[in-house]
């Protein structure tokens, strides 16, 4: 029934979000009232799938992987066979790809039988791994194709647009790849994906031996080799820009796919050959082992098991494993469809699932906390609230920064070794971690140059230095910064800032146990002669002055203007 299917689901760790057919689709997105279920209607279960669960996304692995929950069902050993000739299909890659999109992968299934339902499935699978793992094909496109009507060995190649010419899939006419650009504009579906190579002085394409274009990559297969529920062996093609998501795509297709042919569960290789004569073939059906210690899996999930009761829970998670270290440690078996099994966490939380959630007994815990607010952030709050009672109002500005905005528009540039930068930036935006608040603060003023005089703004946040002797190469330290804009450059307003924190803080003015203003400041960023650090402890714990000309005017200001950078930490224990 739908409730035990429900159930199922639960236990599983999926959920069955609803039950439905076409037509109360229909009618709920044309605002109709839904109509009652007939006896003819097919209903449509909608299952949510967690995101790294890519062997579930089609109704072949999902039952599988339900049956053998269930235990039913034995989990199958998917192989790579050998074509019955000896003689494997080879794909060469042309050096050129690799100015846009460098590996393939390839295999084929031999003797499918499709059937309406079969074929769409196999068509859904590819749509929904092209938005989920494929990121819109822009890591992967997967390429399906009618063995019978090409033929092997077969070339991948990078080539201008204007020397590429075919009949792309569902037309009637040949196009070159630069023409079919512009016809797939106006296409709703297709058009989403023409970014990804358009710009590029060549295009990715495979031929087959006799140069008939297979597929344009990730735009569109030719029609020649389109795939109908007459094709009996299919060769699958992924052309990518991740070698490793490639051939995670590739076993999923196979794998959920090979039950279908003549041989079930069987899966014929490709020889890929690169551009510097390097042979690879695919798939790679192996499984991999993971360890995993007994004592880690009964204390995270709270349970008592043995190695051998724990081997049987994940036989039911399509996962085999053996006893290692007298029962201390499981040797657990990962098969080629489950690629999300990355670290021991992943088999400790299978074997929660197997277990049963609702098996757990509730305990309560040996230990008894009481959450309270971090004393830095009780801190910040109350330093907030006297800049905001002083008449300056807060803004939030973003921790990452470019170079040029953090540390050369303020005349920062030495400043740069201290910075923690990103390493894999995707934008000149935000491709280091501040090291000063200043930065930010001048950037909102500048965007807000219009607004009227004066401008008071204040901000408490962190920012980031490296330091070698953290445990992750670089502390969080939390600062108080406060600007003044206006007729006058109000330096007398930041240095009534800075008293005015410091008798809040408890922290004299002068004497040992005091602070004190001194004239040695070398920040450029303020003008000479007007700028001061503020020391205690005989450390230097601030700064403040009036902000330079050529500085403010890099960010659009012809207002002068103060600011305050003040740390906070070492006054948290007064």
């Amino acid at each position: 029934t739908d409730e035990e299917f429900d159930e199922l689901c639960f236990e599983f760790g999926i959920e069955l979000d609803e039950v439905t057919t076409e037509k109360q689709m229909a009618a709920r997105m044309a605002g109709k009232q839904e109509e009652k279920v007939d006896e003819d209607d097919e209903v449509i279960y909608k299952i949510d799938i967690p995101a790294n669960r890519y062997d579930l996304l089609c109704l072949e692995g999902l039952s599988l992987s339900l049956n053998v929950f269930r235990e039913t069902q034995t989990y199958p050993q998917f192989k790579v066979v050998e074509p019955k000739d000896g003689k494997r299909l080879q794909m060469t890659v042309k050096p050129e790809t690799l100015l846009i999109r460098p590996f393939v992968v390839c295999a084929v299934l031999r003797g499918v039988k499709f059937d309406q339902a079969r074929y769409n499935s196999f068509l859904d699978l590819q749509d929904k791994l092209h938005q989920n793992i494929c990121r819109k094909r822009s890591l992967v496109a997967i390429g399906t194709h009618d063995l019978s009507t090409i033929q092997g060995p077969f070339s991948y190649e990078a080539l201008p647009p204007e020397d590429i010419k075919f009949q792309p899939l569902k037309q009637t006419q040949v196009f070159n790849a630069k023409d079919l650009m512009e016809h797939y504009k106006s296409d709703l579906k297709l058009r989403a994906f023409l970014p990804i190579i358009q710009s590029s002085p060549v295009y990715p394409v495979i031929y087959d031996a006799n140069r008939t274009v297979l597929s344009l990559p990730p735009i569109i297969n030719g029609s020649i080799s389109a795939i109908s529920l007459d094709t009996t062996d299919v060769f699958i093609e992924c052309t990518a820009t991740d070698l490793n998501k490639a051939s995670i795509v590739l076993n999923i297709m196979v794998t959920m796919f090979s039950v279908y042919s003549q041989d079930p569960c069987t899966v014929e290789p490709v020889d890929v050959i690169s551009s510097t004569g390097e042979v690879s073939t695919y798939p790679h059906l192996g499984s991999r082992d993971v360890e995993v210690e007994m004592e880690y899996i009964n204390s995270r999930v709270g349970v008592k098991l043995d190695a051998d009761q724990a081997a049987t829970l994940l036989t039911k998670m399509c996962l085999t494993s053996t006893t290692i270290d007298d029962g201390k440690k499981l040797r657990v078996s990962v098969p080629p469809t489950r690629s999300d099994v990355l670290h021991p966490c992943d088999i400790m939380e299978d074997v929660a699932i197997a277990y049963g959630y609702n098996n757990l007994i509730k305990l309560v815990p040996d230990t008894v906390t009481i959450g309270k607010q971090l004393p830095i952030n009780c801190f910040s709050d109350l330093i907030r609230s006297e800049l905001a009672m002083a008449g300056f109002t807060e803004v939030l500005t973003w921790i990452l920064g470019s170079k040029a905005d953090n540390f050369d528009t303020v005349n920062r540039s030495a400043a740069y070794e201290q910075a923690a930068t990103i390493s894999n930036a995707k934008t000149c935006d935000f491709e280091v971690v501040r090291t000063s608040l200043i930065p930010g603060m001048l950037k909102t003023l500048g965007c807000n140059k219009e607004a009227p005089l004066p401008i008071k703004i204040f901000e408490v946040s962190d920012v980031v230095l490296l330091d070698p002797a953290a445990e992750v190469g670089a502390r969080n330290i939390r600062r108080a910064a406060a600007l003044f804009c206006g007729a006058t450059s109000g330096f007398e307003m930041v240095h009534g800032v800075v008293d005015r924190l410091m008798e809040v803080m408890g922290v004299p003015s002068g004497g040992e146990r005091g602070y004190s203003i001194t004239p040695d400041c070398q920040d450029d960023c303020f003008f000479p002669g007007r700028r001061a650090s503020v020391v205690w402890n005989s450390k230097v714990v601030g700064s403040f002055g009036v902000v330079h000309p050529e500085v403010l005017g890099r960010f659009g200001m012809t207002s002068p203007a103060s600011v305050m950078e003040l740390d906070l930490e070492p006054f948290l224990n007064l």
